[in-house]
Formats: C-alpha cells, sequence, structure tokens
C-alpha cells in the first residue's frame, strides 16, 4: 500500500540515533522573534491580572467544550487576559522572552489573530496580537462572521463565539534551528497555547472549543497570511455561555 502524506511525515520527521544533522541550517537566516505591523491602528490591552482566580485543579475539572454561547459581549479586559494566559510574555527582557505557553528552543513560531464578533471596546474585525506591547493591531474592520464561518466548514458556533482566536506558523521560526522537525515542534507549540487559553477561559467563566476543521486557503485569506510561509494551523471559538 502506498503510504500517504500523512505516514511519510511521521516517518521522514523521525530522530534516528546517530542520524540527527547539526543544528542550524546555514541557508536559511533567523527570522525575527515577533511579527510587528507597522502603520496600523492599535488599540493598547488593560494589564491581566496575575493572581486570584479558581484553582487549578477546579480549572481542570470544570473544562469543556463549549458550542453554545450567549448573545452578549465580553469585555476588553477579559480578552486581555485571554490573550496573555495563552501566549502573553511572563518574563525575560526586550532581548528574550518566556512566554505563557512552552515552545521548542523558545522560538515561539505561532502568532495569534483574533476574528472579532463582539467584545466590548473593540470594533469588529480581524486583529493581530502584538506580544511585546501586549496590544492589538487591526488588519481589517468590519464583521467577518460570514466570512469565518464559512471558512470553518459551515460551522455556526464561530460565527455565534465573541471572539476566534486564529493560530498561525511563521515555520522558518522553527525551521532555523531544527529543521523538518519543526513541523512537529510548531503543531505541539500550538496545543499549548490552546489548552492554556481553553484553561483560562473557564477560571473566567467563559466557554470555548478548539477547530481543527476548516478550509486553510480561506482562513489565511481572511487574516491576510501568504499560506506558505505563515500559514493557519488552528482555531478556538470563544464567548459567553449559553446556559441550556
Amino acid at each position: 500500500m502506498t503510504s500517504g502524506v500523512g505516514e511519510r511525515f511521521q516517518e521522514e520527521t523521525k530522530y534516528v540515533r546517530g542520524k540527527i544533522e547539526s543544528w542550524h541550517l546555514t541557508h536559511i537566516p533567523r527570522p525575527p522573534p515577533y511579527k510587528e505591523y507597522h502603520n496600523l491602528k492599535r488599540i493598547k490591552l488593560p494589564q491581566p491580572q496575575k493572581k486570584g482566580g479558581s484553582g487549578i485543579w477546579e480549572t481542570i475539572q470544570r473544562r469543556r467544550s463549549v458550542r453554545d454561547f450567549k448573545d452578549e459581549s465580553i469585555t476588553i479586559e477579559e480578552l486581555s487576559q485571554l490573550l496573555w494566559a495563552s501566549q502573553g510574555i511572563t518574563g525575560g527582557d526586550k532581548y528574550f522572552s518566556f512566554r505563557a505557553a512552552p515552545s521548542a528552543g523558545a522560538l515561539y513560531p505561532v502568532e495569534t489573530y483574533l476574528v472579532v464578533n463582539a467584545v466590548r471596546g473593540i470594533e469588529k474585525g480581524v486583529y493581530h496580537y502584538g506580544v511585546v506591547r501586549h496590544e492589538l493591531e487591526m488588519l481589517k474592520y468590519g464583521d467577518m462572521r460570514k466570512e469565518i464561518v464559512k471558512a470553518s466548514l459551515g460551522q455556526e458556533m464561530v460565527g455565534e463565539a465573541n471572539v476566534v482566536f486564529v493560530w498561525t506558523a511563521i515555520f522558518n521560526r522553527a525551521k532555523w534551528k531544527y529543521k523538518e522537525r519543526a513541523y512537529r515542534y510548531v503543531y505541539l507549540d500550538a496545543g499549548h497555547i490552546c489548552q492554556n487559553l481553553l484553561l483560562a477561559a473557564v477560571s473566567l467563566g467563559l466557554g470555548s472549543c478548539p477547530v481543527a476543521a476548516f478550509y486553510d486557503h480561506e482562513v489565511n485569506a481572511i487574516i491576510d497570511v501568504d499560506g506558505k510561509d505563515e500559514s493557519t494551523i488552528y482555531l478556538c471559538a470563544l464567548g459567553k455561555i449559553e446556559k441550556k
């Protein structure tokens, strides 16, 4: 039986004793550690809280995927907390920082975008999370619910959510060091980030649901990335919980 791309990916990214090449790829320069947009409208986010909240064991016990969201906005303070908890800077200096979620080699190849549907204090539209300044950079203004639902295989919950987190990978940020193995690490990084978001949502009394089923090119078009050097790898719908 001819192996599919999944089997080839798994095989060709394995580490085999005695066959690990030197770390660095000389033909790939190290990309910048952060993605920043210039000449865009910026929204400074409130400082996140770093104390209090529900205990970790209770939070884990309560975590469930939520697909029914209330027609009620979340606050900019809640969004700030969620962004910091999932991928915010937790230590270091201007040259090197640690984030809330782990990353292979501390390279942090995953970028965060938002499709904002209903957040008090923030206009509807598409945003990039500027990690260094803990702010949002506005890419597009307007209601994008129809577009994100269509791109998510018609899953209505992403249109009903207050905000949809869209995670991309800038692959060379990891390939610079880890070559083909980097692809494994990128997806592991995204999982770490998403789990932080899910637990942070529970702690704030919000609901969330990870989404891996989407049309890649269509989501890439919504956030204006090329799908090659940077491409969407994971989504998460998040919002107020609709009580049944």
